[in-house]
Parts: structure tokens; sequence; C-alpha cells
């Protein structure tokens, strides 16, 4: 048992860990700061976080520090080699060539499809909303216009029950672009986190929007602030966050440009133009 640990010491390295524990350490003194000028709830939002963070930071270095083994690759032979006509092109991985991470991203175009069915999801969450509670889908959407259009903002509860014209083309408009800037972001973020992306995106991201929105809102919009119901908003959030995370989750990736030779990402050749590359070319 010892020569064969022998053996696989000889063949790994023991590095540090990963850990995403200092990223939410500064999220939670983020927050804390945010906390100071907004809200106290987001203050000890912040804490929470904090603490966890800095405990789960500390039990991976005492008593002793967590590692991980790693495969040594074995380096190419280097032979020589008479020169040749043309040029030899990096590849990820080879010749010292540095990859800048994400290597492959979700296309835009998944954002958007995914904002938009979050966009459809979270509308039924809200009109359901309107319909337990005042017994009218249009008393959500023309709450969310009150931000943009001052008679809704000044309006009674009665009428903000009735259709209003105005109020839903203004709602949806807003409401569909906010829904495909998220998207976006989503298409963007995503490929950094490869480990739980459901869990970002479904669970994690909408609740500290809703955290955010939370501490704005009485700003952004007092008649929407005074009027909110925070159990179906955080609902309407958590629905576009899995819908849209898992349509963006789910779209085949695409590599990035930084694995394209120069001629290809200064345009002067095409990919289907390229000659195929060996490792003497």
């Amino acid at each position: 048992m010892t020569e064969e640990k022998e053996r696989q010491d000889a063949r790994s390295i023991q590095l540090p860990a990963p850990t995403a524990w200092p990223l939410l350490l500064a999220l939670g003194l983020m927050l804390i700061l945010a906390g100071i000028i907004t809200h106290l709830a987001v203050a000890i939002a912040g804490v929470i976080l904090f603490l966890a963070s800095a405990i789960g930071w500390a039990l991976q270095v005492v008593p002793h520090e967590h590692h991980e083994s790693v495969p040594i690759a074995t380096a190419p032979t280097m032979e020589s080699r008479p020169m040749q006509r043309g040029v030899a092109h990096l590849r990820i991985g080879q010749g010292g060539h540095r990859v800048r991470v994400p290597a492959h991203i979700q296309p835009y175009s998944a954002g958007i499809k995914g904002g938009l069915a979050g966009s459809v999801a979270m509308a039924f969450v809200a009109m359901g909303y309107g319909f337990a509670s005042q017994a009218s889908i249009w008393y959500p959407i023309n709450l969310f216009a009150a931000a943009i259009i001052p008679s809704l903002a000044n309006a009674s509860t009665i009428e903000l029950r009735e259709f209003s014209l105005a109020g839903l083309i203004a709602g949806t408009i807003v409401h569909l672009l906010t829904s495909m800037l998220v998207g976006l972001m989503y298409a963007v973020i995503l490929p950094m986190f490869p480990k739980r992306a459901w869990l970002w995106a479904g669970v994690i991201a909408p609740l500290l929007w809703s955290a955010v929105i939370a501490t704005t809102l009485g700003v952004l919009n007092p008649t929407l602030n005074a009027r909110m119901d925070w159990r179906w908003f955080v609902a309407s959030q958590l629905a576009f966050g899995l819908v849209c995370g898992y349509i963006v989750a789910r779209a085949e990736s695409i590599e990035t440009m930084q694995t394209w030779p120069l001629a290809m990402r200064s345009g002067i050749e095409s990919q289907d133009t390229m000659p195929e590359r060996t490792d003497d070319t």
C-alpha cells in the first residue's frame, strides 16, 4: 500500500483546494456597507453572510489546509525538425498558451430566449397574485406601470383593478426589456459557475435581486412599494430565475474567440476557409 501511494504521489501534485468563501465574504461585506445607507435588513443579511463565510473559510485552513491532487501532465518530447513553411498555431493547453476562463460561453440568443420565457413565467405568477388578492389580473400590471405613468401612481385600488391600455403597453414594454437584459446577464455570468449553475440562477440570484428591490423600491416606485405583497414578489422572481436559468444553462455553449487564430479574429479569414492545422504546420 505504501509503494502504491508513493507511485500515486509521483504522478500528481498537491495544490490548495478551490473555494468560493472569499467571494462570499466580500459579498457579505458589500451588503453590510450597502445596508448602512439603504435598509437595516440588508445589513443584517450581510452580517449573516459575512460570518458564515468567515467560518467556512476558516474551516478550510484550520487545523489543516485542504488540498486536492492534480495529475502531472507529461511534457511532450521536443524533436529537432527542419524548418518548414507555415505558422504553428497555439492551441488551448499547448505551447504555453494561456487561456482566459471561461473558454466557452453561452450564446447571447439563449439569454434573450431565457429572459422572454422567464418573463412569461413571472407574468403568470403576478397575474395569479392579482386574481387571488384583488380578483383582477390587471391589478399587478397597473401597479408595475405606475412607475412611469403618473395617473396610475395616484390611482385608487378600484381604479388599479380596471383595465388600462396605457398601463398594459407601458408595463409590457418595461417588463420585456428588463427580462431580456437580465437574461443576457445570465448568459454572461452562468458560464463562470460551472457547478450548480441552476442554484445560482434559480435561487440565489432571485433572492439577492429581491433584497435589492426591497431596499430601493420606496424611491423608485412608492405606489408599488406601499401595496407590494413580498411573498408573491419573491415567488415571481424565483419563477423567472428557474425558467431563465434552465434555458440558458441547457443551451449549447460556444467557444470564445481567444481560441481562434489571429487571422480569424481580425476577419481576414473565416473559420470555413481556414486550412486544417496539424502539429507540423
